[in-house]
């Protein structure tokens, strides 16, 4: 009961009151309260409001890694301010994230990630009337240097399949990645049932629990039908484990970091660096861009709520460029 009226009390002043104000209020509060049955301590709200905004986006249909990756950033947050996040000012948040980059040594990329979770955090808190006003308005989006990361080269691919040829778990992963531009999340989600080879097409789950239809090449056909044949388990999952597990004595579907090793692994025997699933998705969004594919249907494949996002993904070949400038202008 403490607890709620300190809280209302503080929403309805924190739009009156300077930080410093706040903090005073704050200090009132828990000296009043705490002559009660038990002390106020204004910190003790912060596990509640992130508990209740994470229970908020998983009701949205946010993904089991994204949610992770907010309470991580989240309670990080809680554990450095050490004060009540409701009442937590814009020079407090500033001057957290310049601490935040200097601790890990961070890029403008990764910061600006975690600011785009406490304004999304704050946001909600205004929305559901926690707060009067976001102290996120006035931080705004941070820079962050555009990188070319290139896609893989013909040659390159080769190489890898090569590597990957005598485990046939391992090529038909390769090649369905690379053929279809499916994430890697998106890739352990498959089960056989979701698979039809006849017209090279399956049905995947993205991001907020998005149903969508993709397809591959004939060549992943191949190498799928010859995967499967080395299959004699009743798991419905297309993809699981080389091994047994211990305890139950079944194969089990794979993870998303028993793909991402499986794939280091490939790149390192191959002696290409920075060989990852999601630069297969890269290269698939280049490729088919480079060859004429509407920018707007690649978007589609690859699952792309706007296309903006659709454009950072594919690297376009600066000959390519050339020839349409020759072609158009010239």
């Amino acid at each position: 009961m403490d607890s709620e009226v300190a809280f209302k009390i503080k929403a309805r002043m924190q739009d009156s009151l300077l930080p410093e104000q706040m903090k005073k209020l704050e200090v009132v509060l828990s000296e009043i309260l705490g002559k009660e049955k038990h002390a106020y301590d204004p910190t003790k709200e912060n596990d509640d409001v992130i508990q209740q905004f994470l229970s908020a986006k998983r009701i949205e249909g946010c993904s089991k890694r994204t949610e992770q990756y907010y309470s991580t950033t989240l309670y990080f947050f809680k554990n450095k301010i050490k004060c009540n996040i409701c009442t937590t000012d814009t020079n407090s948040i500033r001057e957290y994230l310049l601490n935040y980059q200097k601790i890990n040594n961070c890029s403008n990329l990764t910061l600006d990630n975690v600011r785009r979770i406490l304004s999304s955090f704050y946001n909600w808190l205004e929305e559901e009337n926690f707060i009067i006003k976001s102290p996120m308005r006035r931080i705004h989006k941070i820079k962050t240097p555009t990188v070319i990361k290139p896609a893989l080269s013909d040659e390159q691919i080769e190489v890898i399949r090569k590597s990957a040829s005598q485990d046939k778990r391992n090529i038909a992963i390769i090649d369905m990645l690379l053929s279809s531009g499916i994430r890697v999340s998106e890739l352990i989600g498959l089960n056989r049932s979701s698979i039809d080879l006849n017209s090279r097409s399956c049905i995947v789950f993205g991001k907020g629990a998005k149903q969508r239809e993709t397809y591959f090449d004939v060549k992943t056909k191949i190498e799928l039908e010859n995967y499967l044949k080395t299959r004699k388990d009743d798991n419905d999952a297309l993809f699981i484990t080389s091994r047994k597990n211990g305890n139950s004595g079944t194969y089990k579907r794979l993870t998303v970091n028993s793909v991402e090793k499986v794939i280091r692994l490939i790149g390192k025997k191959s002696e290409i660096e920075k060989v990852h699933p999601h630069r297969f998705r890269r290269t698939m969004a280049t490729r088919a861009i480079d060859k004429g594919m509407p920018i707007e249907q690649v978007q589609v494949l690859l699952g792309h709520t706007k296309i903006d996002t659709t454009l950072r993904y594919a690297n376009v070949q600066q000959s390519n460029v050339r020839y349409s400038h020759q072609k158009f202008v010239c």
